[in-house]
């Protein structure tokens, strides 16, 4: 009776071993913004400076983005006042999680369009769009082109992370 004791006693200590083990991590946790998707916008784009952007008007979203904007809970699209810049910043918010990868392929879409465009036109501005961000965290996907993308990046980072 002792043996299966002893026994029972090792098997729930290195369960709980195993389980303390897999649960430390070493990184920051996520967490959902508190803000809207045009207040971290605003908020990255008066650290980062960025040449003159508009925001895309919800009409022209599913033209440019290839993409249903009722997959869509909230959006922030900042593009060039003038077509001499590839300077693009979209922070999109999705419904549901499922969606995720429609919304990444769509922009992906869009950025290969932006090369496309700038390809023959502006050598620079088709190298900086060739170098675009794309990343996703949560139900966020954030998209950015832009020669200060890395310093962007870190911005909306700070958005995620538990403080």
């Amino acid at each position: 009776m002792s043996k299966k004791n002893l026994l029972m006693i090792m098997v729930v200590v290195l369960g709980i071993m195993l389980t303390a083990c897999g649960s430390t991590s070493n990184k920051e946790e996520a967490v959902e913004p508190t803000q809207t998707t045009k207040e971290m916008t605003d908020t990255v784009l008066s650290k980062v400076e960025q040449p003159s952007l508009m925001e895309l008007s919800p009409d022209m979203v599913s033209d440019l983005y290839h993409l249903d904007p009722a997959l869509l809970e909230e959006y922030t699209i900042m593009m060039p006042m003038m077509n001499v810049k590839t300077n693009e910043i979209a922070l999109l918010k999705v419904k549901d999680v499922k969606d995720t990868p429609a919304v990444e392929t769509a922009v992906k879409q869009r950025a290969t369009d932006i090369q496309k465009q700038f390809e023959t036109y502006l050598p620079d501005q088709y190298e900086n769009a060739k170098n675009y961000k794309l990343v996703t965290k949560g139900k966020y996907v954030i998209f950015v082109i832009s020669e200060e993308a890395d310093k962007i990046m870190q911005e909306f980072e700070t958005f995620f992370v538990k403080k």
